[in-house]
């Protein structure tokens, strides 16, 4: 018997009693194992499964504890979500209300920051736990529509006897996430809520159209402070010479000049003025600037970077580290670009894209990926990698780490350009990183 899943259209025109009674009869056949005509969405059925997984008791409303109202404050000031309130308020609030909805507003731990809507139905979501500063996470109180979205990253509705939680059977909720424009991270989900009669299907893509707006004026914010940044930052630019930029607190460049305009480029978490060597750019001197920071090039290449450190011992987590006069830094690498990465090290002498496809897939022909990939890889390498052919500057020492049970032999590389500078006995490949297309190895033994 093949079991097929339930549709939120169906739900939507049954009377609220018969849909509850199947929904729980749908919950019960799928938390015992048994199969049956009908099952839960995939979504749902997922979710149910994880949290079988954690051993979530689905008889027990569980309360994480409140946070504390300063807590909720800190948290809302530092909440990018806190200036598109607005537009939330506008698109959603008075809908919700009409339809007997309540508007939540969580970040991206579940924790419930901002919640509007009619007195009587915020007392109902009492009832349920959603009260300012409250846990919404899936793994605490179950499939919801704020801990599932933000487990999946995309929007979500929950109704009836599809919550895990046997005490959030009489609740339907619909929750979509908010990512930043600035850098794709989340920052919490947008919900809307009520009793169960309340339901209807066209929630789901109103509440998603309301995030999508909020994620615009977000972009929109994000432009005009840029634009602010470059009328102070031009004045300064133009009275420089060499390479320079104005960049935001996140990277991004608002004005350049004596280079082309770059695209985002990697600041410390907590930059500071001074001398600071960037991924993109190599050794440059940090200025600030209001709404941002002055970015100048240093152009002496003796002062870059010295040495390129390879770590390919951990499986899926091979990472290469910078180092220099002005420090260093480290970043994971995918499959694929430590695969270019080794191949370079093993060849200093350089590679054409032609070489490095053969090399890495077998086939020479296919030089377009090779160039895009080796483009990525130059954003963040710029200072030790050079092209025609692709190979490390030669100023740079380069030392791989991998697992092996013997020294590495490099036949093609000179005798002072890589070192394996540290051996892990183990068995032949077993944590080498594996290529995503092909499984096989992408590191070769």
């Amino acid at each position: 018997m093949q079991t097929r899943p339930i549709d939120l259209a169906r739900l939507a025109a049954m009377d609220t009693a018969e849909a509850t009674r199947l929904l729980k009869g749908i919950r019960e056949d799928a938390l015992s194992g048994r199969r049956s005509a009908v099952g839960p969405r995939t979504v749902i059925g997922e979710s149910w499964q994880r949290l079988l997984h954690r051993g979530l008791d689905p008889e027990r409303d569980r309360r994480v504890g409140l946070l504390p109202r300063d807590e909720i404050e800190r948290r809302r000031d530092a909440s990018p979500l806190r200036e598109v309130l607005h537009v939330l308020r506008d698109g959603l609030v008075s809908v919700a209300e009409a339809a007997q909805h309540i508007m939540l507003v969580s970040d991206s731990d579940g924790r419930l920051l901002w919640r509007e809507g009619k007195t009587s139905v915020l007392r109902k979501g009492d009832a349920h736990g959603f009260v300012l500063g409250a846990n919404l996470a899936e793994e605490y109180v179950g499939t919801n529509g704020v801990g599932t979205a933000l487990v999946v990253g995309r929007p979500v509705q929950v109704h009836a006897a599809e919550h895990f939680v046997s005490a959030h059977h009489s609740w339907t909720c619909t929750g979509a996430p908010v990512t930043d424009p600035r850098d794709g991270r989340l920052l919490g989900v947008i919900n809307a809520s009520g009793p169960l009669s309340t339901m209807h299907p066209a929630t789901l893509p109103l509440v998603t159209s309301i995030a999508r707006l909020a994620e615009h004026e977000l972009r929109q914010r994000h432009s005009t402070a840029l634009d602010r940044l470059r009328s102070v930052a031009s004045p300064l630019l133009c009275r420089l010479t060499g390479r320079a930029m104005a960049v935001d607190a996140d990277g991004w460049p608002a004005a350049v000049t004596g280079m082309h305009l770059p695209g985002r480029i990697r600041l410390p978490s907590v930059p500071t003025d001074g001398r600071l060597w960037l991924p993109s750019l190599g050794l440059c001197i940090l200025e600030p600037l209001p709404g941002g920071w002055l970015v100048r090039v240093v152009e002496e290449h003796s002062t870059g970077a010295t040495r390129v450190v390879l770590d390919l011992r951990r499986r899926h987590r091979a990472s290469v580290s910078i180092h220099g006069e002005a420090g260093s830094w480290s970043q994971g690498l995918s499959p694929r670009h430590a695969e270019l990465l080794y191949s370079l090290a093993r060849n200093r002498g350089g590679l054409s894209a032609a070489q490095l496809a053969q090399d890495l897939f077998g086939d020479a022909s296919r030089t377009v990926t090779v160039r895009a990939e080796m483009s990525r890889l130059r954003r963040h390498l710029a200072q030790v990698l050079a092209s025609r052919p692709y190979r490390f500057a030669d100023r740079v020492e380069v030392e791989v780490l991998e697992l092996t049970a013997q020294p590495l032999a490099f036949p093609d590389t000179p005798a002072a350009g890589i070192h394996v500078v540290e051996e892990v006995k183990g068995a032949k490949g077993a944590d080498a990183p594996v290529d995503q297309d092909s499984g096989s190895p992408a590191v070769p033994p």
